[in-house]
């Protein structure tokens, strides 16, 4: 896969702690399309991994999606920052970086006759890719509904732009508004499980809709997210044996490290993708052990029955874990 040099060419404030940045390719062509809910991974200097930001659209040109002449990112400065949100708000006007081509793992559901609203929930900068989707859905004239959560209206990215171009389609929810402000239980009683859901923010936002959704039934094929957020160690956290059947060798995983992070530094070469339990692809057949499961991929069912894992996120709850790798 060939990187896209990048160019600069703005940076905008779009709150105290979030900036935009619109990217145009450094030879002046034009960029490869993307769709709604896509994603670029920039590269961080000084760091083994990149970070992947969401590419914001709101304009509802198809161009815009399908020709485009730049990309816009929209970065919260994190606290404390591991790197990536630090770099990317170094940026000024006339840098360079270098950056994945778009990937799209959060994609909006085909249309089809007669649907009924689509529902799209934002916390924070989580606004991100549900912008582009906001655009896209109001181009092909389908029903939906944007849910803007945030602290305060000074805080939230884009909003003027959103409520100039989706009118009442949007509805914000700010927390120092309490006229405003409507609980997520709430809001999906407001809905039926026929109904799809994407969310995307915080890690918090996104648990609790996956659980309260699934408390009223809705499908987990109708409920779609995106969480960038890498693992992080739990409070009880403890370190664990894990072998590897195919091949005999047998591995500790101490508490601070993931499955995966402890097979790479092993010389393992397992498959991975998304490192956030999302994917499916790292998924591994468990022989023995009880796994603690953290992923968002495994229905309920599969959990209970643990039969599988997914070693990117997912711990054990027993001294020993066997897997078929």
């Amino acid at each position: 896969m060939s990187k896209l040099n990048l160019t600069v060419e703005a940076v905008h404030a779009e709150t105290p702690i979030i900036r935009s940045f619109v990217l145009r390719a450094s030879d002046g062509r034009d960029l490869p399309p993307f769709t709604p809910g896509s994603h670029i991974k920039v590269s961080i200097p000084g760091q083994q991994l990149p970070r992947s930001y969401s590419l914001v659209c709101l304009d509802e040109q198809a161009a815009s999606f399908e020709k485009p002449d730049c990309y816009r990112l929209g970065v919260r400065l994190e606290d404390p920052s591991t790197g990536g949100s630090q770099f990317m708000h170094s940026l000024q006007a006339g840098d360079t970086v270098e950056a994945e081509p778009p990937r799209n793992d959060f994609c909006l559901h085909d249309a089809q006759p007669g649907e009924p609203v689509i529902v799209l929930v934002a916390g924070g900068i989580g606004i991100t890719p549900i912008a582009a989707m906001a655009a896209s859905l109001k181009r092909a004239g389908r029903p939906f509904e944007l849910h803007y959560y945030g602290r305060s209206r000074a805080q939230m990215a884009f909003l003027d732009a959103l409520a100039t171009r989706h009118g009442d389609a949007l509805c914000v929810h700010a927390d120092d508004e309490p006229g405003t402000q409507l609980p997520l239980a709430g809001l999906l009683d407001a809905f039926d499980p026929g109904q799809h859901l994407y969310v995307c923010g915080p890690k918090g936002l996104i648990d609790a809709v996956i659980e309260l959704s699934h408390g009223r039934h809705w499908p987990h094929g109708h409920v779609h997210f995106e969480l960038f957020t890498p693992p992080a160690p739990q409070a009880g956290d403890r370190g664990f044996d894990v072998e590897l059947k195919q091949s005999g060798q047998v591995f500790h995983v101490p508490p601070d490290k993931t499955i995966l992070e402890v097979l790479e530094e092993n010389g393992c070469d397992p498959m991975f993708d998304c490192r956030r339990g999302e994917c499916g692809v790292c998924q591994a057949v468990v022989l023995e052990g009880k796994p603690d499961h953290r992923d968002y991929y495994l229905s309920d069912e599969e959990r209970d029955a643990g039969n599988v894992m997914q070693i990117c996120v997912s711990r054990c709850h027993t001294d020993r874990l066997v897997l078929d790798l």
